[in-house]
């Protein structure tokens, strides 16, 4: 996915929307990087500073790393220290870290240059921990209504889901961090979690994703109104989801 620019940069419009309707992570999961004890971190494409914030408020010092400008603002605003930057261009001066991570974001690294980036800046002893969410556990009967909402206003979203389901699982990712041979030691761990989105909060969180961020603006408002009418009328006014948060683990 690294290839599509489009899709990769389209964030920065929606860049308040995404501070507040995407989730964060597991509390199990900030359990654990902060169980490093990491002296320094980086977050590499920390966005609005969803996962930063979280490991801020544990106590960590973060630094991040964020190709586009409204949304480094936003993590800024939150009193982040952010560089605008591509990672794989960007220029660490010399600083180190502890702990790199990546939250929902390493699928738009470049698999030939991001690992070895990435080693670049540990110290030794240091770690590489990608992360992505994932929630398409839904019922089929949600998924129907969901589905045919799709059909109606936006069929093409239904081909793009189709194909990046598999993604979701971050096998590739895995498989580009071993054939990288940086790494002498990777391992995977997931983290699981039940969420409740009403209407508002499910409709707000999916038009922050960059498949529906290519749609029209005009095409993208009718089909959050026909799901949100959906939601409410259809499916109680409310969606459980369960799903996971998959890591990746890697050390040099």
């Amino acid at each position: 996915m690294h290839a599509d620019r489009a899709r990769a940069e389209s964030f920065g419009g929606v860049a308040a929307a995404y501070d507040r309707y995407r989730p964060g992570y597991p509390e199990a999961l900030i359990d654990d990087l902060v169980a490093l004890h990491p002296a320094a971190v980086l977050d590499i494409g920390c966005g609005t500073g969803k996962a930063a914030r979280q490991l801020q408020a544990r106590g960590l010092s973060i630094f991040g790393v964020e190709i586009d400008a409204a949304m480094a603002a936003v993590a800024r605003s939150h009193g982040l220290d952010v560089d605008v930057a591509g990672f794989e261009e960007w220029d660490a001066a010399g600083r180190r870290f502890d702990l790199v991570v990546c939250g929902q974001a390493w699928h738009w690294i470049d698999p030939a240059r991001g690992p070895a980036k990435a080693a670049a800046v540990l110290r030794p002893g240091g770690n590489v921990v990608l992360f992505w969410n994932h929630e398409n556990d839904l019922e089929p009967a949600v998924r129907n209504v969901l589905d045919e909402v799709y059909r109606e206003h936006a069929p093409v979203l239904l081909e793009i889901a189709a194909r990046d389901r598999t993604w979701k699982a971050a096998t590739s990712y895995l498989a580009d961090l071993q054939a990288s041979q940086v790494f002498g030691s990777i391992e995977t761990k997931d983290y699981t979690f039940e969420r409740t989105y009403t209407a508002e909060e499910w409709v707000g969180t999916v038009q922050t994703h960059s498949d529906h961020l290519q749609l029209d603006p005009a095409r993208r408002a009718v089909l959050g109104d026909a799901l949100r009418d959906a939601i409410e009328q259809r499916l109680g006014g409310a969606i459980r989801t369960s799903g996971g948060t998959y890591s990746i683990w890697a050390r040099p």
